[in-house]
């Protein structure tokens, strides 16, 4: 029977060896330097010892099993690279020249290394094997950068990728809502390329160490012997309250509960999977005998740090140990693993020793598939399979990573990087009612479960730092919609101010980066997160100010109407006869059409209302100014008839006075036309004004027609007002001169102030003031001519005589 010999690396260790021989190598992810000592003391040797227990424990297994390796045996060698680089390569290299008897006693053996557990010590080893190419299988090394199969061809592991972990994480802070995270680790590639990987994969904040950042949530990817240090320093400072998240390098460290279990209450951290148990691991753990303890340095390191006692001629003597060595008293030799408790004999968090009793498993399924192989069907050239008695450590690597098998009920298979499928548990960190650490699983991460569903949290049962709830971290708080988010020049991206979104957009979504304008027909309501239809303002018959003035118009057209009336009733009197009957029937028909032109001014806008509102508008008003000039004309005319030798009246009668109405409207007529031909006015939605309002108005088209609208009925009033200012003495009862006059006046100072105050205003109130500008002179007009002559006719008819009337 051939038997291969795999050799083992304690504690920080692993080392090959000689051509033709197996080694296997299991070593410690942590050691602590403290205080001058060189690699391990304390209670981490437990630990540590319980690693390569779990080795010698596994090829033991394996060794009497008779369905795998059946006619071979696998053997180990241990060495301790105390977590150095130097160290390591020291004891790899040591195998070449302390292992020349193995070939003498084996007849085929050829190395394969399990270890390092720390990533910058496989890479170390990796590069200085990558001529021979043997195989290293590490249990603890979580570097992505390990996955690099061109760099690193030789790797392969049982501990997952930290690519995965780094997901795991980033959903987890994405989970809380924490954005604002501080990111610890020491100068390592194993931290290094962590950290790295964790500020591509989330979407959060982070910053690097410091006691003083307002971050309440702190993810380390230090070791248990550095994040120690880390404690000290956080209680010299006295800070509490902050959520701890570990990786996987100190998720299960429990022996820093004992003097950091304040700061370290409630922390969350992704663990590598648990196995419920080893069948008859615990049983080969404590059957370590005081008889046993001298077969190593090791040993006795470990026996003395358990039981706090000293061994007769022990090399540990100087140095190693808790307090003054030579203060302990020595070993009795009837000490029991069963009496006390140690964290080597703790078989309730079988996690890297699950790793360490896979990587075994893997070497020996690698193995038994070479022994499997039938020729022809193999996987080198010409289908050839490798010697089991003669292959070379090449050979090796391909049969391990094709390897698949179960180990305590589960499927262990990887990936084309030699990767295993990612599996963690999230584990919480809680203070038992007797003080004491439990570790809860609270969660866990499956990394072949859909994206969605990889990460399955139970929240209610996580016991907290501080208070009931997660813990808090954000380095501003999110942008409710109707704001976006203004970045905080030189800080990192999370940090930011909320600005309001500007005028005319919206944000919906909370933390938005830009706000999007809304539509022309649409605008932000108040919180600014929704465009709504904008409100459409014009001057409604619906509404009270357009209501009053429409009842205002239409009394003023019925007043009209009501003095025709009166003066169509009295026409014979001497009073309507001496006054121009047939101007004034005409001057009120024009009134009652200016009262009802205001109507047109009031509604909902369209093109043909407003080609017909402002020419009606000019030419109505033009009617009653020609009317206005024509009676004055009349009365200046009927003076000049009463002097001798004058027959002027001749020439200025009835037929001449309609001329001269129907010729000063007609130019004004003409105007309008002109206006209407070129740019006539059109209805339109202005939004210039108001953002939030579509103010719908008639557009007067061409400016300069407006203007010269305007600008006529201004010139006609100058020269009624002229013409009656002349004829205000003369000397005739009744004479309408003075009253004219007086209308005129009204006239102007309303359509005086009505230019700067329609310059200034806008929507319906810019129409409001025309109507009023409309109505008053129309009143002005109506009440100053026809209301003394309507109160002689109907309260002092007395007056009404010709003799009154030619009174001097």
């Amino acid at each position: 029977m051939t038997q291969y010999v795999l050799k083992k690396t304690y504690s920080f260790n692993v080392y090959t060896a000689l051509d033709n021989c197996v080694f296997l190598g299991v070593e410690e992810k942590n050691s602590l330097y403290e205080d001058g000592d060189i690699c391990v003391k304390g209670a981490i040797i437990c630990i540590l010892y319980k690693y390569s227990c779990t080795m010698t424990f596994a090829i033991k297994e394996i060794n009497q099993r008779s369905d795998l390796l059946p006619h071979l045996k696998l053997g180990y060698h241990i060495r301790d690279s105390c977590d150095d680089i130097p160290v390591a390569l020291r004891a790899l290299l040591s195998f070449n020249s302390s292992n020349l008897g193995c070939a003498a006693v084996y007849r085929t053996v050829s190395p394969v290394i399990i270890g390092d557990a720390s990533s910058g010590i496989s890479m170390a080893l990796l590069r200085s094997l990558g001529s021979f190419r043997i195989p290293l299988v590490s249990y603890f090394a979580s570097c992505s950068c390990l996955s690099d199969q061109r760099e690193f061809p030789t790797f392969m592991r049982t501990m997952p990728s930290d690519a995965f972990q780094i997901r795991a994480l980033a959903r987890l802070v994405s989970y809380f809502g924490w954005t604002w995270v501080g990111v610890i680790g020491v100068e390592s590639d194993y931290a290094r390329f962590a950290i790295q990987l964790f500020l591509q994969e989330s979407v959060i904040c982070s910053y690097t160490y410091s006691l003083m950042a307002s971050s309440k949530v702190i993810i380390n990817f230090s070791g248990e012997s550095e994040m120690q240090g880390i404690l000290k320093e956080i209680g010299r400072w006295n800070i509490t309250g902050l959520q701890w998240i570990a990786s996987e390098a100190w998720a299960t460290a429990t022996l820093l509960w004992e003097k950091f279990g304040d700061l370290l209450t409630g922390t969350l951290g992704f663990a590598i999977r648990r196995a419920d148990v080893i069948p008859g691991l615990e049983e080969h753990l404590t059957s370590l005998r005081p008889s046993d303890i001298h077969k190593s340095g090791f040993l006795a390191e470990f026996w003395e740090e358990t039981f706090n006692c000293r061994l007769n001629g022990s090399v540990n003597s100087h140095s190693h140990g808790v307090g003054n060595y030579l203060d302990r008293l020595p070993c009795k030799g009837t000490e029991s693993l069963d009496d006390v408790y140690s964290p080597y004999s703790d078989v309730t968090q079988l996690r890297v020793s699950y790793n360490v009793y896979k990587a075994v498993y893997l070497v020996a399924h690698a193995l038994q598939d070479m022994s499997d192989c039938k020729g022809g069907k193999g996987p080198f050239s010409n289908g050839t399979c490798a010697d089991p008695k003669h292959f070379k450590p090449w050979q090796l690597i391909h049969y391990l990573r094709r390897a698949n098998f179960s180990a305590l009920g589960e499927e262990v298979n990887f990936d084309q990087n030699g990767d295993p499928i990612a599996y963690y548990d999230l584990v919480n960190w809680q203070r038992s009612p007797d003080g004491s650490l439990h570790l809860v699983k609270v969660g866990f991460y499956d990394a072949s479960s859909p994206a969605g569903y990889s990460l399955v949290i139970n929240d209610s049962v996580i016991q907290w730092p501080v208070g009931k709830q997660a813990s808090r971290s954000v380095c501003s708080d999110s942008c409710p919609p109707g704001s976006r988010v203004a970045r905080r020049k030189g800080e990192p991206i999370c940090c930011f101010d909320c600005v309001p979104c500007a005028e005319g957009e919206v944000s919906n979504e909370t933390d938005s980066l830009e706000c999007t304008r809304c539509s022309e027909d649409t605008w932000p309501n108040r919180a600014r997160d929704l465009c709504i239809p904008k409100t459409i303002e014009y001057l409604s018959y619906h509404e009270l100010m357009g209501i009053m003035l429409c009842v205002v118009s239409v009394l003023g057209a019925c007043i009209s109407l009501s003095i025709l009336a009166i003066f169509f009733t009295y026409k014979d009197t001497p009073l309507v006869r001496a006054n121009n009957m047939e101007l004034s029937f005409l001057l009120l028909v024009f009134l009652a059409v200016c009262f009802l032109v205001g109507l047109l001014f009031i509604g909902e806008p369209s093109d043909w209302l407003c080609r017909i509102r402002y020419p009606a508008f000019g030419i109505s008003f033009a009617l009653c100014i020609s009317c206005l000039l024509a009676k004055t004309a009349v009365v200046l005319m009927a003076f000049r008839s009463t002097l001798p030798g004058s027959n002027v009246m001749k020439w200025f009668g009835p037929n001449q006075q309609r001329a001269s109405v129907f010729l000063g409207t007609a130019v004004q007529v003409i105007i309008c036309l002109i206006w209407l031909l070129t740019s006539p006015p059109h209805a339109n939605n202005n939004t210039d004004y108001h953002s939030a309002t579509i103010i719908m108005e008639c557009v007067t088209g061409s400016e300069v027609c407006f203007w010269c609208v305007l600008g006529y009925i201004g010139i006609l009033a100058c020269m009624c007002f002229l013409m009656a200012f002349l004829a205000r003495k003369l000397p005739d009862n009744f004479n309408e001169a003075k009253f004219i006059t007086f209308s005129m006046l009204i006239f102007f100072a309303v359509w005086i102030t009505f230019i700067p105050v329609y310059v200034s205003t806008a929507g319906k109130y810019t129409v409001a003031v025309h109507i009023f500008a409309i109505l008053a002179s129309a009143f002005g007009l109506l009440f100053c001519i026809f209301a003394p002559k309507c109160c002689i006719i109907i309260l002092k008819p007395e007056k009404n005589s010709k003799k009154h009337i030619m009174q001097r």
